[in-house]
């Protein structure tokens, strides 16, 4: 793989660890095949000789994550806003994800979802398909074409869903073994990820087959756990041997035992599915737009981070309304403050720092070492022109990237690079 080496310029920020940023003005940020060989305040004599993008007063951060985005939820994104999760499923999402058995329709939103992602901060993403193992091809492909870094699913449903999304058992997992051996080889950035949509549409025998291909591939996984409290009481109406939601997934292999996995939300989550989420090393894609637009809830994330679990953001599109990261950041901090001050004031808000880790760092330890700028990690960076958010007062490196979490959109965005290649 033709990778560039290559020194960036500019005023480079990124989290030296959870809590803290780490700011180095007028910067240089060094690329070598793909990879990140450091950020110094001087440029050392041993890489003088590399090709200098010179991007001098810009912010330069690591590349963003979105772990937990739906594809062909991005065309009805903002509608449905006033009804909870189920209800939501059943009116907007579920109708909507019927129409990508049309692979005309399927491109054109498909197309729309892949250009608005890589025109945004972000670098990596996990993405839900649909039910649908060609659209589902499609859209790993123009994904590809962006050159951006994900992981991508075909959704597996076999009970409580459409006629037109559900799947008989065999041939979910037929369809998904096909799907596989469709795409190995195939892309040199998109690589497959198994999807059960979430328990209550996937029956023990689909979750089974599932927990043996995981076995099998050491593939990871992705879904949904504890988001909402109707869906809470369906699980243990459905699985009434599970000792919770998370158990069920684990029974079967899908919750980190057989290779990474990735849940989305975690708002009620006990402190025994907790613990087994600590002890499998389970992501948490925490989604504070979504888990409010549906009313689901606030995650206890301040437990999360000081209990040592992974936790990443997710833009969860169309729950949430927008694809941008730094959105979700924004987001995170402040729905930990309702939080805190609303239900519980034991676990404090999280503070900008903390979120910007979540959606670089955070989120970005699920693809490897990825969200930093630290020798060894892969190069994804993201170059921001703050400048129409100028104060009439000096900022920091730290500070400015603090606004930018607030202030800043994609027309702010003058450079992406992901694994050292300029991709925008």
């Amino acid at each position: 793989m033709n990778t560039a080496s290559f020194v960036l310029h500019g005023d480079l920020c990124d989290s030296r660890d959870p809590q803290h940023l780490r700011g180095i003005p007028g910067g240089f940020l060094v690329c070598v095949d793909g990879r990140c060989a450091g950020a110094f305040p001087v440029l050392p004599d041993r890489y003088a000789g590399l090709p200098l993008i010179d991007c001098a007063g810009k912010l330069v951060i690591p590349g963003l994550t979105d772990l937990h985005v739906h594809a062909p939820q991005y065309a009805f994104r903002g509608l449905g806003m006033d009804l909870e999760l189920l209800d939501w499923l059943n009116v907007r999402t579920f109708p909507e994800e019927s129409r990508y058995a049309d692979l005309t329709y399927a491109r054109q939103t498909y197309q729309s979802f892949a250009d608005d992602l890589r025109r945004s901060a972000t670098t990596r993403c996990c993405v839900f398909a649909t039910v649908h193992r060609e659209a589902a091809e499609l859209l790993m492909d123009l994904l590809e074409d962006t050159g951006l870094v994900a992981l991508v699913g075909k959704v597996n449903m076999d009970r409580d869903c459409p006629d037109a999304l559900r799947e008989d058992t065999g041939a979910s997992l037929a369809e998904t073994r096909r799907w596989l051996a469709d795409v190995s080889g195939r892309y040199e950035r998109i690589s497959p990820i198994l999807t059960p949509r979430f328990v209550p549409s996937c029956t023990d025998a689909l979750l089974d087959g599932l927990g043996e291909l995981a076995a099998e591939t050491g593939l990871p996984v992705q879904s949904h756990l504890s988001e909402n409290r109707g869906e809470v009481e369906l699980v243990a109406g459905l699985c009434p041997q599970a000792r919770f939601y998370g158990d069920v997934y684990d029974r079967y292999g899908l919750f980190g035992s057989n290779g990474r996995a990735v849940m989305a939300h975690c708002v009620l989550s006990s402190e025994e599915e907790t613990a087994l989420m600590k002890e499998r090393g389970t992501f948490v894609a925490h989604c504070p737009q979504s888990n409010a637009n549906l009313s689901s809830g606030i995650a206890p994330v301040r437990r999360y981070l000081d209990e040592g679990l992974n936790v990443g953001l997710g833009s969860d599109i169309a729950g949430g309304s927008s694809l941008s990261i730094l959105r979700a950041m924004a987001d995170a901090v402040q729905v930990s403050k309702l939080r805190w001050r609303l239900q519980d004031q034991s676990l404090k808000p999280l503070t900008a720092a903390e979120a910007f880790y979540l959606g670089t760092a955070g989120g970005g330890a699920f693809f490897g070492p990825v969200g930093r700028f630290e020798p060894g990690y892969e190069m994804d960076a993201v170059v921001l022109d703050d400048a129409r958010l100028s104060a009439p007062f000096p900022l920091t490196v730290e500070e400015r990237v603090e606004r930018a979490i607030y202030l800043s959109d994609d027309r702010d965005i003058v450079k992406k690079f992901v694994r050292g290649r300029c991709v925008l």
